[in-house]
């Protein structure tokens, strides 16, 4: 009997990478391929790549050194690269690292599974090997981006906006819900442009809300969710339907209209003000996260410091920043990178400074409140859990102390907080 081979997949970047890795994986195991969670277990490491700033691809190469230097020692027997870096970089990869077996693109499945001697389940292209806690998966709704913002190359990389069929959402979400998964959280490059290119309109309202008759699903999570032109129903969805979270994740960049207009953001800092009003006016509760871009090529000290101020305004609930990477064949590479790195990092600290002390106070007005809490795991004295408040992997917890009675993993229950620090809250069960 021909023994399985062993087959590890290590994943880099973002959540949009899970799910390809998931959904690389569910296929694996179709084929009755051996899969390893610890790559140097494996005969092939398959390494899905990111490649969206500086930091990211360095991160990227890297691995794969380590990957490759792991197959010179006779740990493991092939390296595949894919995804984002490789979709991007192919050639350059393979005259700087040759030792790479093969390389592959972003939506390369199928052929990577030929490699392996097996071959796609088509009728089962939905279904993923999750590696998220079982309670929460996230659910990519597009691929691509038709959005020009000047420095992203994820167009480069990804393509223009495709959504994925109504009815091939909602199968994936029975199916991930049958495998008891309560939370989706929903992403994409842009959440709010799904299905401009199926159904001639953005439909995103439609989708959430049919996702929410699913059976099993509790919670469903907006990421990724454009500022410029958020659609209207979109705020009363939120708003009415008790299954989606009063949590909001919009990355804004920035606030400087000279920065904005050359970013090519499509919307000014008087219309990012009018609309963050209105999403708190009508959404009780709400949670708006947000990322900000520091050291933009035209990013001067007065625009960071209407930046600042702006964000000691609006007082985000969550908030990340990251530097500018100046990235080849986008349209902000002509402009240099004029902000040194020293400049860059002091402003990106200084607004987490910020960020904190704003974090703290709001998490202390929580204290004596009462929030819905789901349940991941046990840690110490603690269970460890989110509430609607809380996205997986970016965001604070809720530190449960734990007393009498037992609350499993993938439970939901009801505490009251009674302490709080920066980013974590304190609580006890109802």
């Amino acid at each position: 009997m021909k023994t399985r081979e062993k087959v590890s997949v290590i994943t880099l970047g973002c959540a949009k990478n899970i799910v390809d890795s998931e959904r690389l994986l569910r296929q694996l195991q179709l084929n009755n391929l051996d899969i390893r969670k610890n790559p140097n277990e494996a005969d092939t490491v398959v390494i899905n790549t990111c490649g969206f700033i500086e930091a990211a691809k360095e991160e990227s190469v890297n691995t794969i050194l380590q990957t490759v230097a792991n197959k010179k020692s006779g740990a493991i027997k092939k390296v595949f690269v894919a995804g984002c870096l490789s979709q991007r970089y192919k050639e350059e990869l393979q005259k700087e690292i040759p030792e790479v077996d093969m390389y592959f693109g972003t939506e390369d499945y199928e052929r990577i599974i030929n490699q392996l001697d097996g071959e796609l389940k088509y009728n089962l292209l939905g279904e993923r090997f999750v590696t998220t806690p079982f309670h929460t998966a996230y659910l990519k709704i597009s691929e691509g981006c038709d959005r020009p913002c000047s420095f992203c190359a994820i167009p480069l990389m990804r393509g223009k906006n495709k959504s994925k069929s109504i009815d091939d959402l909602i199968d994936e979400s029975k199916y991930l819900a049958t495998n008891n998964t309560k939370e989706l959280v929903l992403i994409a490059q842009d959440t709010t442009d799904y299905g401009n290119d199926l159904y001639n309109e953005r439909n995103i309202s439609n989708l959430i809300r049919k996702i929410s008759e699913v059976d099993g699903i509790e919670w469903i999570r907006l990421m990724y969710a454009y500022p410029s032109r958020f659609p209207e129903e979109l705020i009363d969805e939120i708003a009415n339907n008790k299954k989606v979270c009063n949590y909001i994740d919009m990355p804004l960049q920035h606030i400087a209209d000279n920065v904005l207009k050359s970013m090519r953001r499509g919307i000014t800092g008087r219309q990012t003000r009018e609309l963050i009003y209105k999403l708190r006016k009508r959404i009780p509760d709400l949670v708006l996260r947000t990322t900000i871009l520091v050291g933009y090529p035209n990013e001067t000290k007065d625009d960071f410091d209407e930046l600042y101020e702006f964000i000691k305004e609006i007082k985000f609930e969550r908030l990340g920043t990251f530097t500018y990477s100046q990235e080849e064949n986008t349209n902000a590479y002509n402009l240099g990178d004029m902000v040194p790195q020293d400049i860059k990092n002091e402003r990106q600290n200084k607004i987490m400074e910020l960020q904190k002390d704003i974090s703290l106070e709001k998490n202390k007005e929580l204290i004596n409140k009462e929030l819905k809490v789901l349940v991941e795991a046990v840690e110490g004295d603690f269970y460890i859990g989110r509430s609607y408040r809380d996205a997986p992997d970016v965001d604070g917890e809720v530190l449960i102390k734990l007393d009498n009675g037992e609350i499993k993993a993938g439970e939901f229950c009801n505490v009251k907080v009674y302490d709080c620090n920066e980013y974590d809250l304190f609580a006890r069960v109802i």
